[in-house]
């Protein structure tokens, strides 16, 4: 069975663009011939990988070249955001931050991953999923959590982008306080708790205090 390539039928646009990018021709080959069987997906031309949607690659190292490859493609991208990467290697040699600068959503093994593993993970990368190892997860982590302590709090901010006085104020409306409750107990007036509370909702779009306090717990602010 060919490879679906991009046409102009409502199919077609209902489907996520894939574009492959492997060295060995016939890995290349092999692997648009499984992800192209599928009615979710549609596979593009080489000459396409600018409407890719997700990009997969499959090398037996990911390198400096591979990232040369993802800088140009993101470069040359004509979506709104940057697509996502599925790699399909057997040796990482940059660093995780780079890897997930450039877009990588999931990592699977060269040589253990089957064709149904690829496409599964290929279909949930492009259903918004990630499916990235413990060692690039604690990488993130750690990066999150430098920037909290290095550059974040330093300025009273969060990582979900909440001041220290928002997170103040949160915390006593999700403890029961009405807004003179919050007042007197932070030391500003309840116009300016109002206001802060205005502010934090419209910029989050949020449409009721109970919705924003969920979101700071879920955001495990407080």
């Amino acid at each position: 069975m060919k490879p679906r390539h991009l046409s102009n039928d409502v199919e077609s646009r209902k489907a996520t663009a894939i574009s492959v990018r492997a060295s060995d021709p016939m890995t290349a080959l092999g692997a648009e011939r499984i992800l192209g069987a599928d009615d979710r997906l549609t596979v593009l031309g080489d000459s396409d990988v600018a409407k890719a949607e997700v990009i997969v690659v499959i090398e037996e190292s990911f390198d400096d070249k591979v990232i040369a490859f993802l800088r140009k493609a993101r470069a040359q991208s004509r979506l709104d955001s940057t697509p996502r990467c599925v790699i399909v290697t057997e040796r990482f040699r940059v660093d995780g931050l780079t890897a997930i600068h450039f877009g990588t959503a999931a990592v699977l093994q060269l040589h253990t991953t089957t064709g149904e593993e690829l496409l599964r993970t290929v279909v949930g990368v492009s259903q918004g999923t990630a499916f990235l190892p413990p060692w690039l997860q604690g990488s993130l982590l750690a990066h999150i959590d430098r920037m909290r302590r290095d550059v974040l709090e330093p300025r009273g901010l969060t990582v979900a982008g909440l001041s220290a006085r928002e997170r103040d104020v949160l915390q006593l409306v999700a403890d029961g306080h009405n807004t003179g409750g919050v007042a007197d107990r932070i030391g500003y007036s309840e116009r300016m708790v109002n206001y802060i509370l205005h502010d934090l909702m419209s910029r989050h779009e949020l449409k009721t205090r109970a919705h924003a306090v969920a979101f700071a717990w879920r955001a495990g602010i407080i």
